[in-house]
């Protein structure tokens, strides 16, 4: 009884610990983003395919994030209410980065597989690099900085 109890527990602790995750990210019409919002939008997709808009609450603070394919590859742009971009991520080729990028993502990947690789901009700079590693069937994302050693945190 006493492990059925548990067990109960343990799923009941790991739903109500997903849901706020879950609940975060919602999908929303361009119609419903601010005017400031629409502003930077307009600016940023020009000559690029959206492939939606969404609001995120990252440390108490509504964001809005604008999904884009340029050139063939992912682009996606987080922006305050004030239409001030706070974050790009760019998908780029892994082939691509430099030499000490690419081994600090291959040991954060250990032997998973390396699927996708964004750059993270923030104020003009590149903070780091994510990478989309699948490992047995499951997926999870690794960061390194812009010289390739781990983040102190992750960004």
């Amino acid at each position: 009884m006493n492990r059925l109890k548990f067990f109960v527990s343990a799923v009941l602790a790991a739903i109500l610990f997903t849901l706020p995750v879950i609940a975060q990210e919602k999908k929303v019409q361009k119609a419903d983003l601010p005017a400031a919002v629409q502003k930077t939008v307009e600016e940023q997709s020009q000559g690029a395919t959206v492939r939606g808009y969404s609001t995120e609450m990252e440390n108490g603070r509504l964001n809005y994030e604008m999904q884009l394919t340029v050139n063939g590859k992912t682009r996606d742009i987080s922006i305050d209410a004030n239409g001030a971009i706070t974050e790009i991520e760019d998908q780029v080729d892994f082939a691509s980065l430099p030499d000490a990028v690419q081994a600090g993502l291959r040991k954060k990947a250990g032997a998973g597989k390396i699927l996708k690789v964004e750059s993270l901009t923030k104020k003009n700079k590149i903070v780091a690099y994510e990478a989309v590693v699948e490992t047995a069937g499951k997926k999870k994302e690794v960061q390194v900085g812009p010289d390739g050693k781990p983040l102190a945190h992750e960004e």
